[in-house]
This record gives structure tokens, sequence and C-alpha cells, in this order.
């Protein structure tokens, strides 16, 4: 079966569509990239052209962070009360919500995604971070000290410390979620009194555009959001690199994270690091098999297996391993596939012919070391970037299939035979995002979780985040956290001030 495409007239009824060329937008207007290049944006279920966006240059670059520069120094955004900036992004988070039937259809035609996902993560939980971190941009603070400072003799002192914004913070987006992530670094900031310079993904780019239309519609001052498109060697690398920054905040892949804070270090500038992951899902032998297996199904088919936290090594008591691989199986087989607008589809395309490739050469790979396929391992439809949902038992630690980021709906299913044996499995990997313990002994569930290295563990779940809890990674997972006080905090400097009296 092949998806059916959509026509130009039905992709003309997308109103951000109605244009096919889209420019960077920079200083509260849409721009043309300085070298004249663009890029497509290719629909992953048809491998059809449905925009283009600009393959920017540094030039591009500088221009955006001059404007955002200009936006942070002038009166119109520094001067603004704590409570004008609230105002103005409640108003945005009603925008995003007005719009939530144009951006979603904007999020599936660009990743693939599915359309009721894109409706409730990227759209609908979006604009509820966006409203929570309104509240945060009246609520920073400082502290009152109590000095003991003893020179000279009888001098006596205030001091006390205050949170002032950072400056200009360039934030890097991946393609999985890109509206819902680009509001987690976009959103912190502007609550915190920083001017922003997004750089969305290259294949991705269109929501990002769209969100800047709707800041000036809500309000915002020009140059307080600017977004610049294009690949991540130039214009993701030219942002990363530039000394007009106060911060530098990026989620995607480990390397690019690591040559990021490099860069960020040469000039001392701030970042945050969110990175890859690969996560473990551990079933303890008291733990519920029907529950395992449909839980372990949604931590890693859940977006295609497209999610940083994807559970993708589930690692089972051996006197459960076969019925947890029985169910687990059981469930990939049964999911429907399907294009991102079909409302039975619980698995939509991947989101590239690139990326297609690249998980699929995973696959074949572990056939070709021995892994047992249990189900799964082939393309799913004819057309478009489909695959099957996956599931490999027999495998070894060593197997890349189980050592790197498949990023892909690819899970490994492996036995241990006592708790100590599972945290050692569970943390024999360069990642450190999150992970999962799946059992109803609690006395045994808390004497694990400190022992894992994990930025998030869930507990009988997964894969479920909340805007008041900091998330991140450790180990090869990155540095800094998103999401939370935390969050708004990073864009901020502390200030410590002493004054004689």
């Amino acid at each position: 079966m092949k998806p059916r495409e959509l026509s130009l007239a039905e992709l003309a009824r997308v109103g951000f569509l109605s244009r096919r060329r889209h420019g960077n937008f920079v200083d509260g207007r849409e721009v043309e990239p300085a070298d004249g290049a663009y890029l497509p944006v290719v629909d992953p279920a048809t491998e059809m052209v449905i925009a283009e966006a600009p393959d920017s240059s540094a030039g591009d670059v500088a221009r955006a962070v001059t404007s955002a520069q200009r936006a942070f120094e002038g009166a119109a955004w520094s001067g603004l009360r704590p409570a004008d900036r609230e105002r103005l992004l409640v108003r945005l988070s009603m925008l995003i919500e007005e719009h939530t039937d144009e951006l979603s259809a904007l999020e599936t035609l660009q990743s693939g995604k599915l359309n009721a996902l894109a409706r409730a993560i990227d759209v609908g939980s979006g604009a509820e971070f966006v409203r929570y971190m309104a509240g945060w941009a009246t609520k920073l603070e400082g502290q009152t000290l109590q000095p003991s400072i003893g020179v000279p003799p009888g001098a006596r002192y205030f001091t006390y410390t205050q949170r002032e914004p950072v400056g200009v913070v360039g934030a890097i987006v991946p393609w999985n979620f890109p509206l819902a992530i680009a509001l987690w670094k976009v959103a912190p900031a502007l609550a915190a009194g920083c001017t922003v310079v997004l750089k969305p993904s290259e294949e991705t780019p269109l929501t990002a555009l769209r969100l800047a239309e709707l800041v000036i519609e809500a309000g915002f001052p020009a140059g307080v959001l600017n977004v610049v498109c294009g690949r991540g060697v130039g214009a993701g690398a030219a942002l990363a690199q530039h000394a007009g920054l106060g911060k530098i905040s990026f989620t995607g892949s480990t390397p690019v994270g690591r040559a990021i804070g490099h860069a960020a270090v040469e000039r001392m500038t701030r970042f945050t690091l969110e990175l890859g992951g690969k996560s473990p899902l551990i079933v303890l032998p008291d733990a519920d098999v029907e529950q395992v297996a449909q839980g372990a199904a949604m931590g890693i088919f859940f977006h295609q297996g497209q999610v940083c936290t994807a559970s993708s090594r589930v690692l089972v008591h051996r006197s459960l391993l076969q019925r947890v691989c029985d169910g687990l199986a059981r469930v990939a087989a049964g999911m429907r596939i399907g294009s991102g607008f079909d409302p039975q589809a619980q698995l939509g395309p991947l989101v590239s012919k690139r990326h297609f490739d690249r998980v699929m050469g995973y696959i074949e790979g572990a056939k070709a070391d021995g892994a047992t396929l249990l189900t799964g391992g082939a393309r799913a439809l004819e057309g478009g970037c489909f695959v099957q949902p996956t599931v490999f038992a027999d495998v070894r630690a060593d197997m890349p299939v189980v050592r790197e980021e498949v990023f892909g709906p690819v899970a490994v299913v492996m036995p241990f035979d006592d708790v100590d044996e599972a945290v050692r499995l569970a943390n024999d990997t360069p990642y450190g995002l999150s992970a999962s313990v799946w059992s109803r002994d609690l006395s045994a569930v808390h004497r694990i979780v400190p022992r894992l290295k994990a930025g998030t563990v869930w507990v009988n779940t997964h894969n479920m985040l909340d805007n008041n809890l900091p998330f991140g990674g450790v180990k090869g997972s990155g540095m800094g956290r998103d999401l939370g006080r935390t969050a708004v905090e990073s864009c901020t400097e502390l200030k410590s001030v002493c004054m004689a009296v």
C-alpha cells in the first residue's frame, strides 16, 4: 500500500504553504538569504517537496545576531517590566493554540509525525510550556545574605544577589520535535529577558518560521526572536561560534554537541547540551508482563523511535525473558503503519530518506551480526520512509545496534540474572539520558534508582515529561537541563553585590 500524496491545492490550504519558498526571519520580517541558496523541505510519507527554506551562511547568522543584540539592548525589550514579558508570552501561547490546525499540519508534512501527536505534543504541550514559562518572568529572584567581612574593623556591609539576562541566546534544535523543542529554548530565554536566534533543522524549518511570525503578532518587538535556517555545517556552526552570544542551547547528537561545547568554552559562552541516549528499560522479576509489553512498545515505537529517550534496550530478568519477548513482538507486529494524516496509524515514516537508510543499515547490520529477529526488520510500505517496528533478541553487548543510538523503531532485548547485573548492563553505555524500572516492589525500585547513571528515571512508565521537571542527561547525553525553573535560570547570570553601609 502506498500513502496518498497531497495535491498542490491541498498543500495551499495550509496557509503557510501558499508560498512555496520562504526566507529567514530577522528583525521582525522575512529576508532572503544573502547567498540566495535554498534547500527543499520534503514530506517523508510521499517524498514530495512541499516547500523551500534558506541554506544560510555565516553572514545571515551575523545579521540575525546583530538584530537580537539591538533588540536586547533597546528600551523596547530591556525596559519592559517582567509582567509585560509575562503578558506577551501568554498571548503567544494563545496564538499557538489558535493555530493548532496549521502548525500541526506543518509538523506532519515536514517530519512525517502522526498528526494527533503533533497536535498533542508540539502544539498543545508547547503552548502549555510557554504559559508555564510566562509565570517565571515575574518570579526570578536573588537573595539577601548575611556577610562576615571582618575588615576594616567595625565596617558593615549589605550583600545580595540578583539575576540578570545573559543577552542573546543561540538555540539549535533537532527535527524530531521541531516546534516543541524550539519552544523549550525560546520561552525560557524570553521569560528571562533575553533575545534569541533560533536555528531549526534544515529538514524541519517550517514551524520555526511560522512561530517567528506569531511572536510578532503577539506584540513582541522586532528582533526579539530571529530564525535562520540552514545546515548544521553552515548556519549551525556559524551560530555556535558567534562571539555575540551570551548562551548557546543545543539539542541533537553527541558528536555535534561536543563540537558546540568546545566552541562555547573557547569564547566562554554559557551552554546547555541535551544530546543522545541509549535508554534502558529494566524489567524486574515481579513486573506485570502485559504492562511491560505495552510500555516497552510505547517507549521504543513512540514517534517511530525518533526520540532521544527511546527505550531501545529492554533488559529483562531471565525468568520473564520469553514472555516479554513474545509480548513485545506481538504488540509491534500488530501496529498500523501509515501517513501521519491517517487517524488509524500508530507509526508514521522516518523523517527522511537519509535517516531511513541509516536505520535500515543498523537493522541489516544486526542481522549480519547474528541477532535473532523477532519481528519487523524491513521496509513497511511502498514509497515513503516507512520502517517496520523491529525487535531483536540474542544480541551481544558489542553490537552497534546495542551500543549506538539508532534513533528508529528498533529495540533489543537482553536478559539479566540479578539486580547487580541489570545495573551494570544499564550503565554500560556512553550515554546517560534516561532509564525506566518496571516492578511492583517499591523497595527494590528505591534501591535501584540511585545506582542508575541517568538524568531521568521513570518507574512503570517511560517517555513522560512535565514542564516543571528538569530534563537532561549525564555522561555523553549532555550538560545542563531544559524544562523547569532550571531552564529559565540558565538564561541568567547571578550577580553578587556588596555595599558598604
